[in-house]
């Protein structure tokens, strides 16, 4: 079935601005969300979604009641959420695979909804002008993605691209970063967030070594799964570790000039996990087993024993 907006068929070949135009809903929905002030989330409850990283839950979980991602600069986030459960998906999505991409979100909301009560609304939200057009990419990509769906989605929030795009001394910049979402209510929120964890550094190394997206939460035991993960030696990894800062912007950003302040040290932090786990399979993950964590009740993860 076709992506839908106020109940009508789109033309996804259309630029975002001129979707937006046919819906004054929609328009004033993105208006909306770009002139809020940006909440900081902290750790209770919250569960961090990594590029190319997707997780999905209930309003039934006791554990996790929002999640967010960050540091999207030509990527875009994804939210989708059936209205009926209240399963609600978000993903992290950098044009990689799109199609692959959209369709593991369905799947992970449709595994959580019991009922066929309610309907899909999907929100897209990332990306601005930059340079290469990127974002202008992955927009139609995603778009095109859901229109190809078997299912009705219904598009609540589009913030892509030129919408979510802003100028600072001539240089273009996203006005959105980070998003979050509740998933009780299913509120959006532009968000950035004071907990990365479990596993930061490790869930980074793994996406730097092309790994493909994957699906970190299991909402049913309510615990976050990482791995395990395999992965070719990282080439030149001492010449990476002690470059300036410019040339990593240059070699490992989409956009260098849009990116947050702690882009490098997070890069480098990645590297060091690279140099320091050449082979993941034995020094990480030994057993073969993953990594499952249990938020605790002060907002902090613990490891679980296999």
């Amino acid at each position: 079935m076709p992506l839908l907006v106020d109940s009508r068929r789109i033309d996804v070949s259309l630029p975002a601005a001129r979707i937006l135009q046919s819906s004054p809903q929609l328009e004033e929905q993105a208006r909306n969300l770009t002139s809020q002030s940006t909440q900081v989330i902290g750790a209770n409850g919250f569960l961090y979604v990594q590029q190319r990283e997707l997780a999905a839950t209930t309003p039934r979980d006791r554990s996790i009641s929002i999640l967010g991602s960050e540091d999207a600069t030509t990527c875009h986030i994804v939210v989708l959420r059936h209205t009926g459960s209240g399963a609600t998906c978000l993903a992290h999505c950098d044009g990689s695979d799109s199609e692959t991409e959209v369709a593991a979100i369905i799947q992970a909301v449709k595994s959580l909804t019991k009922t066929t009560e309610g309907r899909l609304e999907l929100h897209l939200v990332g990306g601005f002008n930059d340079q290469r057009q990127l974002s202008l990419k992955l927009s139609r990509q995603l778009l095109k993605a859901f229109h190809k769906q078997e299912e009705d989605i219904h598009l609540v929030t589009l913030c892509v691209t030129d919408i979510n795009d802003r100028t600072e001394n001539g240089i273009h910049l996203p006005i959105i970063y980070g998003l979050a979402v509740h998933v009780k209510t299913g509120e959006i929120c532009k968000a950035k967030f004071e907990d990365r964890q479990p596993d930061e550094d490790l869930r980074s190394a793994y996406i730097l070594t092309g790994g493909h997206m994957v699906n970190i939460y299991d909402a049913e035991l309510e615990q976050v799964n990482i791995g395990p993960y395999s992965w070719m030696p990282f080439l030149n990894i001492e010449f990476w570790l002690y470059q300036e800062d410019k040339q990593i912007l240059d070699c490992f950003s989409t956009s260098p000039q849009a990116e947050p302040p702690h882009f490098v040290q997070h890069m480098k932090s990645s590297f060091q996990y690279l140099k320091d786990n050449p082979r993941p399979q034995v020094s990480v993950f030994p057993d073969g087993k993953p990594r499952s964590y249990k938020k605790k009740a002060d907002g902090q993860w613990e490891r679980m024993t296999n």
